[in-house]
């Protein structure tokens, strides 16, 4: 489904390589939803979509900080399959004022919650936008897309606007900058 709503249930490979990361958030979801039916307590569930920006983990692993650390350090960036598969990026800052307004929503709100931004890039956009930002002069490196690889991820909104008033609102420009910032500091480059 794409963009992806909240009632999407997933169509996921129980038994490939990214089988523990998609089918992990589908079990917290369930764990969650049954504590609540056993213990008549309020839960908040959101559906978090590709969060960055500072404080993250330089060895995290994902596609941001990757390009950013891979510019930075004059390494290839690494491009999987044509780089045309799509992802959302929303900006930490964002994303926690979109937590908090969830976690003082009305009782009984349980979610899920799609939370993420619904601009839509390109990998090779990102890699190539990271290049111009930290004037790196690394080159790109094509290599095969991963087994199972979503094509496109985009999360649908419109629940988290109706019931929250919350949508991101800062630029993926600009918080990629502040990103390589942050990124340039904890290298020391």
């Amino acid at each position: 489904m794409h963009p992806q709503q909240e009632s999407y249930w997933g169509r996921v490979n129980p038994i490939g390589p990214r089988s523990c990361y998609d089918e992990g958030k589908r079990c917290a979801e369930t764990l969650f939803f049954d504590y609540q039916r056993q213990h008549d307590l309020d839960i908040k569930v959101v559906r978090i979509f590709n969060t960055y920006g500072l404080g993250m983990h330089p060895n995290d692993g994902r596609v941001v900080s990757n390009f950013i650390l891979q510019a930075l350090k004059g390494e290839d960036i690494t491009i999987y399959g044509d780089g045309q598969q799509t992802r959302s990026f929303c900006y930490v800052d964002d994303m926690i004022e979109g937590f908090v307004r969830m976690m003082n929503s009305e009782s009984g709100f349980t979610g899920p919650v799609n939370m993420g931004n619904p601009g839509e890039f390109a990998m090779l956009e990102l890699a190539e936008n990271v290049l111009k930002l930290t004037s790196s002069k690394s080159n790109l490196a094509f290599h095969l897309l991963p087994t199972d690889d979503p094509k496109q991820r985009r999360p649908d909104i419109s629940l988290a606007k109706a019931q929250l008033g919350w949508e991101p609102k800062v630029a993926l420009e600009d918080g990629r900058k502040e990103t390589v910032a942050y990124f340039r500091k904890t290298l020391n480059v």
